[in-house]
Parts: structure tokens; C-alpha cells; sequence
């Protein structure tokens, strides 16, 4: 199975450029496949609760400090925090630097779209957010799909079962044999991965066209400009420093999820595979469990990196530049808003038209320029949040004491390779569990 997994993700890469040809030379055809893809989606993010609640619960139940579980989570959020003022600082930087929006012109199909938008970005507010957390009961945390939710109700019952003593052990060993169950199902929804890629992407090819891409190519080519910027120099360079691990190879290792990502259009798409990728390179289950969901609605360096360039576009493009410290203002603004538009489809282009909306209504008009090519933007956004969660994973592992990175450098080095037909590692993670490296013997491990 492992050696048949390699022809399927060739198979991705050859409907990814099907659907780009579909989308081009039958642009109509292109966008009546559009529920493929999302089909495809909707399958993978039915697996995203039930896996995020046996990976904590797993983990937290099986912790004998409670403190420890909140240590992570501190060191997380302080991480994340600090991660998303550094991108909002970068696409600052790039933004003043080429001015993007410069001679584009608004249109009245625009500003109906950018009200659209707008529209969107306020029906979430960040109370409604938080509150949103707190599910209506124990079990709608799974049947409405929220991450957090999930996660709130996970390490409740984590900690419970962790006061429970021995006689959790049943009741532990039944969400292990649940986690097989659901891992097993979602290697079986990968094998749709080909047809949902093709849909997602013909979609998405025959409702831009060409005409938009060649008017904006300046703000999209500078935002992936951006984004590689910051995930190879800063994260590489932290991720270098902190855990001497290579960033390039570690991407390598998570090449079929970018793939996924690149794919669909969504970051949620490799949630599952990211949590066990990361158990599987050596990082303990309580940290996987807490710093990859948490990551998902916190950790946005992408979306960060979006705003502040986005702002800086719409501004120009409507003759109303902003100074320096409206600039710093309003994009801090936008990102305590981006907290309470996490669960809206278009999350990002929502909370810049909301966020503008809040903040200075007459700069909303142009959040139309960029409609049409927010689902490519929306590609480097999740991709850079990915690469950004993957990284955090790997760091919060190191600072708590929970990464092994002996058993890293066999993984990145091919030695150890992902099953990719269970998606477990149940064999090392017993090995682990019996006879741990010491935390000075896994420092000492030469780095990748």
C-alpha cells in the first residue's frame, strides 16, 4: 500500500493540470464542477473532529501532570502571537515598497462584490467567537464540525479520564482502537483525491479566467514573493536555530499535503495528515494534539501577511493611502477580527472587507479589485499557515522537552517512512512510550 500511495499523488498532479486546461478552454464546464471538489473536502473535514479528539484525548489522558498540558498551550499561543506581529510587520514592509494598487481602477461590479464581502466579515463578531467556542453540548462539537470546539471538549474529557486514574484504562484503549478506525477511513478517502482536485481546480480556473490574473498580477505575485520570504528566511532560520532542523526538508517530508492544499484550496484538507505526520517525526502526542488544531484558528501567518497587503492595495487603489500609524492600527484591528471570522468560508478576504467596513468604511469599494483572484491567494495563505503550524509543531515540541529528534532525523532521512495506508505509527509510539530518549540524549542528536 505504502508503494501504490506514490501513483495516487502523481495522479493529483495530473488533475490538477487537467482542471487547469478544463477551466481555460471551457471556462462554463470548469464551474459546474465545482461541487467535486467540494464533495472531496467535505469528506476529509467529516474525519478533522473525531481525529483531533482522540489525538488529545490520547494524549492528555495518558500525561500524569496536568501542568504540563498547559505549559504547552501557553508556550503555543505566546508563539503564535508573536509569529503573526512578525508577518504583519513583513507585508508591511513589502507593501509600502511596491504600492500595488497603484492605477487600478474601481468598477460597479466591484463594490456589489466588496459589500458582499463585507457582509460576511461582520457576521462573526470576536464575542461571538469566543462564545462560539463553548459548544451546545458534549456531543454538537462533532456534528457542527468547529475545531475549537472539538479541541475545548477533548481536553475536558482528557483531563477527566487523566483524574480517572487505572480506571481509565479501558476507556483509553477504546478511543485507540476508534483512532485506527478513523485514520483507516480517511487513507481510504485519499484514494478520491485525484477527482476532487480535478473539480476544485477547474472551478476555480473557469470562474477567474485570464483577464483578472494579468490586471493584478503585481499583489499576487508580490504576496507569494512575500510569503516565500517569511517561511524561508524567518521560519527557516527559527526552525534552524531553536531545533536544528533543515526547513527545506522538512517541507519535503509534508510534500503530499502541499500537494492536497494546492490542490483544494484548503488548509483544513491536511489537517488529519499534518497531526499524524508530526506524531510520526517524533513529536509527542499532548503537543501534536494541542498546538495543530489550536494552530489552525491562531497560528495565521498567511492570513497576516494577506491583510497588510491587501489594506495597503485597497488603500492605493482608491486614492486614500494611509500613514504609518493608520496602517499599524488597522491591521491590528483586522487581526483580533480574523479571530472571529475563522470558521467563515473566504475567512480572509471576509475579515479585510469586515475589518475595513468596522474600521474605515470608504476604503471597502476596493476590496472588490481583488475578488476575483482571492481562491489563488487563498492558496499561498493556506500553504503559508501550513507551513507555519508544521514549524510551530516542531518548536513548541523542542521548548517543552517533547520532540525526538533522533527519531527525526531517521524519518526526514527516508529510514522511517509514513505508513500511508493506516496513517498510524503505532509500533514507534510504543517504543517511545516504553523507553523515551532523555532529554539530554535527544539534544545531542546530530541535526538534519
Amino acid at each position: 500500500m505504502r508503494d501504490r500511495t506514490r501513483y495516487l499523488y502523481l495522479a493529483v498532479i495530473v488533475a490538477v493540470l487537467a482542471g487547469i486546461l478544463v477551466g481555460f478552454v471551457w471556462p462554463d464546464v470548469g464551474q459546474e464542477l465545482k461541487p467535486i471538489g467540494t464533495g472531496f473536502v467535505a469528506l476529509i473535514k467529516m474525519m478533522i473532529s473525531p481525529i483531533i479528539f482522540c489525538t488529545i484525548v490520547l494524549g492528555v489522558g495518558s500525561v500524569t501532570q496536568a501542568a504540563k498540558v498547559g505549559k504547552v498551550g501557553g508556550l503555543a499561543l505566546g508563539y503564535f502571537i508573536a509569529m503573526s506581529t512578525v508577518a504583519l510587520l513583513i507585508g508591511l514592509v513589502v507593501g509600502n515598497l511596491i504600492d500595488p494598487g497603484n492605477g487600478l481602477q474601481l468598477t460597479d461590479a466591484a463594490r456589489e462584490a466588496a459589500a458582499s464581502e463585507a457582509a460576511k466579515g461582520e457576521s462573526t463578531s470576536t464575542v461571538d467567537f469566543l462564545l462560539g467556542i463553548i459548544p451546545t453540548t458534549l456531543v454538537s462539537a462533532f456534528t457542527e464540525g468547529q475545531v475549537l470546539q472539538t479541541l475545548l471538549v477533548a481536553l475536558l474529557s482528557g483531563f477527566a479520564l487523566q483524574a480517572m486514574g487505572p480506571r481509565a484504562t479501558p476507556i483509553l484503549n477504546g478511543i485507540a482502537h476508534i483512532q485506527r478506525l478513523v485514520f483507516r477511513i480517511l487513507a481510504m478517502i485519499m484514494w478520491a483525491a485525484p477527482v476532487g482536485a480535478f473539480g476544485a481546480i477547474a472551478a476555480v480556473v473557469g470562474a477567474t479566467g485570464l483577464d483578472a490574473l494579468k490586471s493584478l498580477a503585481v499583489i499576487m505575485a508580490a504576496f507569494y514573493l512575500t510569503c516565500l520570504l517569511f517561511v524561508g528566511v524567518v521560519l527557516g532560520a527559527l526552525l534552524w536555530l531553536v531545533a536544528r532542523i533543515n526547513l527545506w526538508t522538512l517541507l519535503r517530508y509534508l510534500g503530499r499535503e502541499f500537494l492536497l492544499i494546492l490542490s483544494t484550496s484548503s488548509s483544513e484538507s491536511a489537517l488529519p495528515r499534518l497531526i499524524a505526520k508530526m506524531e510520526h517525526l517524533g513529536v509527542s502526542r499532548p503537543v501534536v494534539g494541542i498546538t495543530v488544531p489550536t494552530g489552525y484558528s491562531f497560528n495565521l501567518d498567511g492570513t497576516a501577511i494577506y491583510l497588510t497587503l491587501a489594506t495597503l492595495f485597497v488603500a492605493s487603489a482608491t486614492g486614500a493611502p494611509l500613514g504609518f500609524g493608520e496602517q499599524v492600527s488597522l491591521l491590528v484591528f483586522m487581526m483580533i477580527a480574523s479571530k472571529g471570522a475563522a470558521g467563515v468560508t473566504g475567512a480572509g478576504l471576509a475579515t479585510l472587507a469586515g475589518g475595513l467596513q468596522s474600521h474605515r468604511p470608504e476604503l471597502v469599494d476596493g476590496v472588490g479589485l481583488i475578488v476575483g483572484i482571492d481562491r489563488f491567494m487563498s492558496e499561498a495563505r493556506a500553504l503559508t499557515n501550513f507551513a507555519g503550524n508544521a514549524v510551530a509543531t516542531v518548536l513548541v515540541g523542542t521548548w517543552t522537552g517533547e520532540f525526538d529528534r533522533g527519531r527525526a532525523v531517521e524519518v526526514l532521512a527516508g529510514r522511517a517512512p509514513f505508513d500511508e495506508a493506516t496513517l498510524l505509527d503505532e509500533d514507534a509510539e510504543t517504543d517511545r512510550q516504553e523507553s523515551p530518549a532523555p532529554a539530554a540524549e535527544r539534544t545531542m542528536t546530530p541535526a538534519v
